[in-house]
């Protein structure tokens, strides 16, 4: 998408982020989880955002480090009650990463797929495996993709007597890269765009991506909480642990 950025969709979003993402399926069990993997050590979240998973996971006496592209999506961040106990940062998923080590990286719902190439992801890796501890882990949750996801499309996300939003995408099998736009049109406001991409990565890709950064693959799940992945699942939480990582 031409003039897209890595701070594009957290600028755009921001100021209705809360409203359409405040408190996913799973987030309890994310916590929970998150917690318990990190144990007593430092926590790195990759795409913070405004803080839904950083600011619960500091109020458990974590030590939380929070890094996203966009400066509104931090400022929200901050702004909430429990936010100042967060340390943010300023900059996209590939870093520069602050330093570690973090017994616990991770970057949740399908966020990691907002680097927009393999190379960039592999890339991703690399930088996550310098600030990890030893034996530490990298959690990545992700959608699994299928046909589902692919063909344009122009849905309806909202519509209300004053307000309609639209979400139209393209995406491109061949690159494995969907963009799109959230069109929001309010009555007497001018339209709003809130745009975004994704480039999508199988189990598999990732995995080999992991593997060349020198993690090895602990778990998998379908879900936060622990549930068997299969040939069904639709979703993915995959622990990876670091494993003669090469640090600076």
């Amino acid at each position: 998408m031409r003039g897209y950025d890595e701070a594009s969709y957290g600028n755009g979003m921001a100021d209705v982020y809360d409203d359409w993402y405040a408190d996913p399926p799973g987030t309890l069990e994310c916590i929970a989880t998150l917690t318990r993997l990190a144990g007593t050590g430092r926590v790195l979240e990759l795409g913070a955002g405004t803080g839904r998973l950083a600011i619960p996971l500091a109020a458990a006496g974590l030590e939380v480090d929070a890094l996203d592209g966009s400066g509104a999506m931090l400022d929200r961040l901050i702004a909430k009650p429990g936010g100042a106990a967060v340390h943010p940062h300023l900059a996209g998923l590939g870093g520069p990463l602050p330093s570690g080590p973090f017994s616990l990286v991770f970057v949740a719902v399908n966020t990691f797929f907002g680097l927009p190439s393999a190379a960039a992801q592999q890339a991703a890796f690399h930088a996550v495996a310098v600030v990890v501890a030893p034996d530490g882990r990298f959690v990545v949750e992700a959608f699994v993709p299928d046909a589902r996801h692919e063909g344009d499309r122009i849905e309806i996300r909202d519509l209300s007597a004053d307000r309609v939003v639209l979400s139209v995408s393209r995406t491109d099998p061949a690159t494995q890269l969907a963009v799109g736009q959230f069109v929001d049109l309010r009555d007497g406001d001018v339209v709003r765009l809130r745009p975004w991409t994704i480039r999508w990565a199988t189990p598999d890709q990732l995995d080999e991506m992991a593997l060349a950064a020198g993690f090895t693959v602990e778990h998998r799940w379908s879900d936060w909480a622990g549930t068997p992945f299969g040939p069904d699942s639709v979703n993915r939480v995959t622990i990876y642990r670091a494993a003669n990582t090469t640090r600076s």
